[in-house]
């Protein structure tokens, strides 16, 4: 029997359902009910829950945590294990380490991975050893064997990524995407982290455009280099999860509503719903290449498109 081939999953973090507003057409209830409505919107993960309610319903269960210092990780890694985790994202340090400080910490990641046999992924994040591209560029040529959970709206904020040849600065992060193995989905600008994106189709929105690319190269890195990992991916899939959290943890935009209460700019449930279906898309032309090369194996490999072509509305 051939193996099944690497796919998506299309999971939630939790924290997008997190204080919606009573508008939200989102599920508002106990963690229980927030699985249920996953489920029936077509997730087949969660990050974040009870790992059993998860297994119940079906979906997979993934986790993550802040380990801004050393110690302690290989313990908790193990428990995760225990508990039926398919991996964990991990905020790593504090972006105020030195050199040998970050290393360290990189290095019991590793060690926890192989030592529990579960992927941890370090997350690409502000106030973390991975909030600055060149050091985290660095990390991989001294720790080649390190993975990411892709959260890349840090970084195109913090460094105003639009600003200059951003198909340049794709090239060089290459190093990066061949190693993310988990995504969150979150689109923002040059100096805003987190917007709703409305449809996710709107040409005048270059971040959107920007994302796909973003989004498409991780999968494609993905699809290129799993299989090698020194602890691959559960059942090789790569897990794409929304994480769109509420204004009260300074992400989700306000304005003035009726009777100027001030409200979310958008229903974060429903966005979540487009950036998974755009994180699909994206997958869909990561594979292609390889697609096209097994149909016509004389046919040499294509580039993986960086998502900047016209896009219509299925």
């Amino acid at each position: 029997m051939n193996p099944r081939p690497p796919a998506m999953r299309r999971d939630l973090n939790i924290g997008t359902t997190w204080l919606l507003p009573a508008w939200s057409r989102g599920p508002h209830g106990d963690e229980q009910a927030v699985l249920e409505a996953a489920r029936e919107a077509g997730y087949q993960g969660v990050q974040g829950a009870n790992p059993r309610r998860c297994r119940a319903l079906g979906l997979v269960p993934t986790t993550f945590d802040l380990r801004p210092v050393p110690g302690g990780l290989v313990e908790r890694a193990r428990k995760w294990a225990d508990l039926g985790f398919a991996c964990s994202t991990l905020l790593v340090g504090t972006g105020m380490e030195s050199d040998d400080e970050a290393a360290r910490l990189i290095e019991e990641v590793l060690q926890a991975s192989v030592s529990a046999r579960i992927p941890l992924y370090v997350e690409t994040h502000r106030a973390t050893v991975t909030q600055d591209l060149w050091r985290t560029l660095q990390l991989v040529k001294r720790f080649p064997e390190v993975r990411f959970n892709g959260d890349f709206s840090h970084w195109y904020t913090g460094h105003e990524m639009p600003t200059g040849d951003f198909d340049a600065k794709l090239d060089l992060l290459a190093p990066v995407f061949e190693r993310v193995r988990y995504l969150h989905g979150r689109i923002g600008t040059a100096g805003c982290i987190q917007i709703d994106v409305g449809d996710g189709l709107a040409e005048e929105r270059p971040s959107v455009a920007h994302f796909r690319a973003f989004w498409t190269r991780a999968f494609a890195g993905f699809l290129a280099t799993a299989a090698d990992d020194l602890v691959p991916p559960a059942d090789m899939e790569m897990g794409f999860a929304p994480e769109l959290l509420p204004p009260e943890f300074g992400y989700a935009l306000v304005m003035p509503g009726p009777g100027d209460e001030l409200r979310e700019t958008g229903d974060r449930w429903e966005q979540a719903l487009v950036l998974s279906r755009m994180a699909s898309e994206c997958f869909v032309e990561a594979r292609r290449p390889i697609v096209d090369c097994a149909s016509d194996p004389t046919a040499p490999p294509t580039a993986v498109s960086t998502g900047l072509t016209r896009r219509t509305a299925p």
